[in-house]
């Protein structure tokens, strides 16, 4: 787990006009739940979340929530950003129990994809599914799910089912036929060059147009 530390300071001007104010004034509105808590409404400095959001692993740690003064541990649950400039409107913060597990989305790491045999025979990596949904406790949280792609050749893939977690891990939903057996991962055959396909084409064309003046030819005769 990664050390973030969120300072935010209570609101209690709510509404889309004052957090419409807030972003104005450089300050992301926020909200905190669960754990049987009334959720408490909060506003964080932009720049100091813009930092924090430079590290992967902010949506899969565990967080410090320093709010006023008062400290609690928590997880990012949602963070929406505006749809097109670079800037945060509003974000989510659950809080968590230490006895109570939590159902996160956790990246996914490829690791040896530069020396994958199906890659060094020509095949193309597609990375199907780059985060996965997990269940575990608080102190079982990984920062990321390694999978190894080193042994897969062109045609090969990995499945949910044959991803390695971590102990205490597990998907937060139970792979029940072949169907949610989703690949994650699969080596492709090289892609044709188009070089090669107009070639092959205008062959194609060539021998087309022979076979038909062979046949002008004999209906001539």
């Amino acid at each position: 787990m990664s050390d973030f530390t969120i300072i935010a300071e209570k609101r209690d001007d709510l509404g889309k006009g004052a957090s419409r104010r807030l972003r104005h004034a450089g300050v992301v509105p926020g909200i905190i739940y669960g754990a049987g808590m009334e959720p408490v409404a909060f506003q964080v400095k932009h720049t100091e979340l813009e930092k924090m959001l430079l590290h992967e692993a902010f949506f899969s740690s565990i967080l410090s929530l320093d709010l006023e003064g008062k400290k609690e541990q928590v997880v990012a649950k949602d963070m929406q950003r505006h749809p097109f400039r670079n800037k945060i409107m509003h974000l989510d913060l659950l809080r968590i129990r230490a006895s109570e597990k939590i159902v996160m989305n956790i990246p996914v790491h490829f690791i040896n994809d530069e020396t994958c045999v199906g890659v060094k025979q020509g095949g193309i990596l597609n990375r199907i599914i780059t985060d996965l949904e997990i269940s575990c406790l608080p102190a079982d949280l990984p920062e990321y799910i390694k999978v190894d792609v080193q042994h897969l050749e062109i045609g090969d893939s990995i499945h949910l089912s044959e991803v390695q977690l971590p102990p205490g891990v597990e998907l937060s939903e139970l792979i029940h036929d072949e169907e949610e057996d989703q690949a994650i991962i699969q080596v492709q055959p090289p892609v044709v060059e188009e070089e090669e396909a107009v070639e092959d084409e205008e062959a194609v064309e060539k021998a087309a147009e022979k076979e038909e003046g062979g046949e002008e030819a004999g209906s001539e005769e």
